[in-house]
């Protein structure tokens, strides 16, 4: 009698005999499997989406994903590399060819892409004038994620902060002079918030004026795009486009995250794309920060070798550096005190697919902000509407725009708004209702982080430690009045449309009842 087969090749037809064949069968049953377990996670415009049910929660943002980055996960765990390799390296070189810049750097979250992107301006390596110290400063600004901010003061630096404005969330760059105090001002660390681009103009012509480094976290910005005339453009340094993007021979447009001298992204569900957890360190055009920045990310060692590969140098057993004896193996020689912040392989091959869609991501952001506003429109006398940075106002027509020439495309993370201090009531009551009738809201993230309890004990026990530039009162108000709804790609016109009619009767009761 011949041998019965295991049980789970029972379930396999009897001509699947090799691996590559068996893994062909396992995908397909994975693709089936995510089609009938995670149609509830498709773009908010697929076709194949359960429509949305009335009661239903709606979130303010959420993985969005089909079967392809299901299979491309399975697929990438089969193999069993899991470290950071041949999927992680695509990936990076696939994010660099999108944004335009010299190299992305895959992370195991935004925050820690914060923290190797000012940590790599402390290194030897950077030229002496430049290069950040304990005690050196970074301008920032008050109201947003604290991450931002933690790797300032994690790394020995001063964090500077200037107020926001209450419009944009972004920093006010009229601040930024004051900010500055010769000597001791080495960097400018900022967010673009909610997916609204700062001024970059204006930041970049004040870091070239005083030779500072830019630090733009780009985590909520990703596909967001700002330009300039392009005689403003080359006086900076900038005489080309990013990828895919042209706004005529007289303007530069660049993506955000491309005009700094290194940037960060997050790919943490709620963001443009998502790999679990994740982010990048992008580097824009030096070969230098690539190697410091690769060197944080990966325990601190000088090597440069991809995990699981030796002697890419040719000269393994050639170096001598420190007090080491000469010879002393490459892979283990360090040059900084780093961390191992890499993500895994099957997280990079989610990364990859999403890639693709990132396009449509972008347009779907813009797409849901819009029917927000224009749902909203008649609302002006109890809310205060976020604004692009350089707009002057909204219409169902459009923006208007400032008369700097200067421009903004928003890939917005979130719907902003301010309960206005005039309006019948508050913040709180407006929130309640949203969560009452399942829908998802968020503050600006920490609000004024002057006044989280880990800065309030700074500034009690360590005042030197950071700097406060004038009232903060701009992110006081945000603090107070600001409440953000999802724009995110999984949103269906139902969903929109239905947070659009709790809030219209919400205020109804209020300003009529």
């Amino acid at each position: 009698m011949l041998p019965r087969r295991p049980l789970l090749l029972q379930r396999i037809p009897a001509n699947v005999t090799t691996p590559a064949e068996l893994k062909q069968q396992i995908l397909a049953l994975t693709r089936e499997y995510s089609k009938q377990v995670h149609a509830g996670f498709r773009p908010g415009a697929d076709s194949e989406r359960p429509a949305y049910a009335a009661g239903q929660a709606i979130p303010y943002a959420g993985r969005v994903f089909t079967e392809d980055e299901v299979e491309a996960a399975v697929s990438c765990t089969l193999d069993f590399w899991l470290t950071l390799g041949s999927e992680g390296q695509a990936f990076e070189q696939e994010l660099a060819a999108f944004l335009g810049v010299r190299a992305c750097l895959a992370v195991n979250s935004g925050s820690s892409a914060n923290l190797i992107a000012l940590s790599a301006l402390t290194s030897p390596l950077i030229e002496d004038k430049k290069r950040l110290r304990k005690g050196d400063e970074v301008i920032t600004c008050a109201a947003g994620f604290p991450t931002t901010v933690a790797p300032i003061l994690q790394n020995g630096c001063v964090p500077v902060f200037v107020d926001n404005d209450p419009i944009t969330s972004n920093l006010r760059v009229d601040q930024l002079e004051a900010a500055y105090r010769p000597g001791k001002t080495k960097a400018v660390m900022v967010a673009h918030a909610l997916g609204n681009p700062f001024d970059v103009a204006a930041v970049l012509t004040f870091c070239r004026k005083y030779d500072l480094w830019l630090v733009e976290d780009n985590c909520d910005a990703l596909g967001c795009s700002y330009s300039m005339p392009r005689p403003q453009a080359e006086a900076l340094g900038f005489k080309d486009n990013s990828p895919g993007l042209d706004e005529g021979p007289d303007r530069v447009v660049r993506w955000t995250g491309t005009w700094g001298d290194i940037s960060t992204q997050s790919f943490y569900p709620p963001h443009h794309l998502t790999m679990g957890e994740g982010g990048s360190v992008n580097i824009v055009s030096s070969a230098k920060l690539k190697r410091v920045a690769e060197s944080f990310r990966d325990w601190g060692r000088d090597c440069w070798c991809p995990s699981g590969k030796d002697n890419t140098c040719n000269k393994r057993y050639d170096w001598q550096l420190g007090e080491l004896p000469a010879g002393y193996d490459h892979k283990y020689i360090y040059s900084h005190l780093g961390y191992n912040l890499k993500p895994l392989d099957p997280q990079a091959a989610i990364g990859r697919v999403q890639l693709r869609r990132l396009p449509e991501f972008i347009e779907a952001r813009k797409q849901n902000w819009e029917r927000l506003r224009l749902g909203l429109a008649d609302l002006e006398s109890v809310f205060d509407f976020s604004l692009p940075t350089h707009a002057t106002g909204w219409s169902p027509a459009g923006f208007g725009w400032d008369g700097t020439e200067c421009r903004t495309t928003c890939s917005w993370f979130g719907f902003l708004l301010r309960v206005k201090p005039t309006a019948p009531f508050t913040r709180a009551e407006f929130a309640r209702h949203l969560d009452q009738e399942k829908i998802s809201s968020r503050m600006l993230f920490g609000g004024n982080l002057l006044k989280q309890p880990v800065f309030v004990g700074i500034r009690q026990e360590t005042p030197e430690t950071l700097r406060v530039i004038g009232e903060m009162t701009g992110a006081d108000q945000l603090m107070n009045e600001a409440i953000f709804l999802g724009t995110y790609p999984g949103l269906t016109e139902a969903m929109l449309d239905r947070e659009v009619t709790v809030i219209r009767d919400f205020v109804a009761k209020w300003t009529l009842g």
